[in-house]
């Protein structure tokens, strides 16, 4: 049997009844599949690579690309597993001659190195934006400070609303995945930026007639931004700062921890802040540490040199 490109939407449809009907596995996982390989079947049209030719190779090449995309690790791990149980099926079936998944060890694809930002280039993207252009210099300038000097994600920083900020202690109160609350502290010039957004910026954008908006940060049209808008204006904003990095919205969270971690900042600390529910994804921040160690072992240590 084979398995072409114009076959693909049917065999994934075929492989959900799979998983109801043989493996008994919910709904929403069920949904949270459908989206993973329907990603996946776009990114095959495009490239037009047949799925009998897919290799090991093209998974990790996917992978990549889920992450500069901008996924963030955590979510291309899960949709390199969902991959994973597709390809073993069809390889079972014979609907495929092999699994090209079958060397790709389950939740290890996901876990390399984060991709960052180096201080100089965090520095050059935030003073680029001129926050007396209002409103959207002010505005644009407020989001890229929260992003990076308090590693909140996107959805988080698109859902915040002025209650969640606590301006005297310099905190904000976010709720993060699971519902869970942490408390992030709130750096001098993300709060700076924020109340010049707040004084001269946002009533620029409430548009007449429309219910006053609960959310901190406006579109052009006075509503709630969206994940993508974000992920276009840092995208634009870094191209004028003639940044050549690809530069999207979960890599000022990943610069932020990294840069935290290079300063001396405490593991489980960086978790809180990030709100990580377990220690083992933070660490994917200790290669700075181990990195920093080398280089201090190398610099200072008798027998640190190599020759």
């Amino acid at each position: 049997m084979s398995l072409s490109l114009s076959q693909l939407g049917g065999s994934i449809e075929q492989f959900l009844l799979y998983l109801a009907a043989e493996r008994g596995l919910s709904t929403n996982y069920r949904l949270s599949v459908r989206q993973s390989l329907t990603h996946f079947r776009h990114w095959l049209e495009e490239r037009k690579i047949e799925p009998d030719d897919v290799r090991d190779a093209d998974l990790v090449a996917y992978h990549h690309d889920l992450l500069s995309e901008g996924h963030a690790p955590s979510a291309a791990r899960i949709m390199m597993v969902h991959l994973r149980i597709y390809f073993r099926y069809l390889a079972a079936q014979h609907i495929i001659p092999a699994n090209p998944a079958a060397l790709i060890r389950a939740g290890r694809v996901g876990m390399q190195i984060p991709q960052t930002l180096t201080d100089s280039a965090v520095r050059r993207l935030l003073e680029h934006i001129d926050p007396q252009d209002l409103p959207f210099g002010a505005r644009d300038r407020a989001i890229l400070e929260m992003l990076y000097g308090s590693g909140l994600r996107v959805s988080e920083l698109v859902q915040l609303r002025p209650e969640q900020l606590d301006w005297e202690d310099g905190f904000l109160r976010i709720t993060g995945k699971g519902d869970k609350t942490r408390y992030v502290p709130l750096g001098r010039e993300a709060a700076r930026a924020l109340q010049f957004y707040r004084e001269k910026a946002r009533d620029m954008l409430i548009k007449d007639g429309k219910p006053l908006p609960r959310v901190l940060f406006l579109s052009n049209r006075g509503g709630q931004l969206t994940r993508e808008r974000i992920r276009q204006i840092i995208k634009e904003r870094a191209r004028q700062a003639g940044i050549e990095e690809n530069v999207f919205p979960h890599i000022l969270r990943h610069s932020f921890a990294t840069h935290l971690l290079e300063n001396g900042a405490d593991l489980r600390v960086i978790q809180d802040m990030l709100g990580h529910a377990d220690l083992s994804t933070t660490q994917i921040y200790t290669h700075v540490e181990q990195k920093r160690l080398i280089g201090i072992h190398r610099s200072f240590h008798p027998r640190g040199h190599m020759h």
